[in-house]
């Protein structure tokens, strides 16, 4: 099934080469730095492009973590 979602304004490229990581299309797992993702873009476009893709972001310390995957998301522990 594809995913439909709004594309990242052009304005902010750096989100949108996040998404374009191998490790994005391989739903494997994308961390940033919060400070950092802040600096270069913000919190709330991160969370909306990750909202569109109906993807997961967990944030941990001073982390971001992406979970490139659409399936159900389980927290162990």
């Amino acid at each position: 099934m594809a995913l439909i979602y709004k594309p990242v304004p052009k304005s902010n490229k750096w989100i949108k080469q996040i998404f374009s990581a191998a490790a994005v299309a391989k739903g494997a797992v994308v961390r940033r730095d919060c400070a950092w993702v802040e600096k270069v873009a913000s919190m709330k476009d991160l969370e909306t492009e990750v909202r569109n893709r109906r993807f997961h972001m967990i944030l941990t310390g001073d982390q971001c973590v992406i979970i490139c995957n659409t399936g159900h998301l389980q927290v162990v522990c």
